[in-house]
């Protein structure tokens, strides 16, 4: 197969698969509100809870997981924010009384965080590197 071809597909599972990391940072968000609305308690709390656990995650990811991250530390600690924030959604769906969906949610949320890695350390030329960190190239 033709170096441009390679490269061609490799680019075509490289976006898939930030499209999905996406999608699941969108629904874990929507996880966290989900609990944080239907936690039980009533009034101010409620909306602390519905609001702010979804707005500390998006703060937390900015700063320290997200391709574009104001600070990115060294891959062990971006995997600990990582498994913090995506993890706190499956056990939100949890939570919230859907065990079978918080597997699956975490089944998924394991595996495309790990091809996503593996993808930014090994891209082949001409691939996209924005989410790459420079200082383990």
């Amino acid at each position: 197969m033709a170096r441009n071809a390679q490269v061609a597909i490799a680019r075509g599972w490289f976006t898939a698969n930030e499209v999905l990391a996406f999608l699941l940072e969108i629904a874990v968000l929507a996880a966290l509100g989900w609990w944080g609305f239907g936690a039980g308690h009533e009034g101010v709390v409620r909306v602390l809870l519905g609001v702010g656990t979804p707005a500390s995650a998006i703060v937390l990811w900015g700063l320290f997981a997200a391709p574009r991250a104001r600070w990115r530390p060294a891959l062990p600690l971006v995997l600990v924010v990582k498994a913090v924030v995506l993890g706190g959604g499956a056990l939100a769906v949890y939570a919230v009384g859907r065990p079978t969906a918080a597997v699956v949610l975490a089944v998924v949320m394991v595996a495309n965080t790990a091809v996503a890695e593996t993808f930014r350390r090994t891209l082949p030329d001409g691939l996209p590197n924005s989410g790459r960190n420079p200082a383990s190239a």
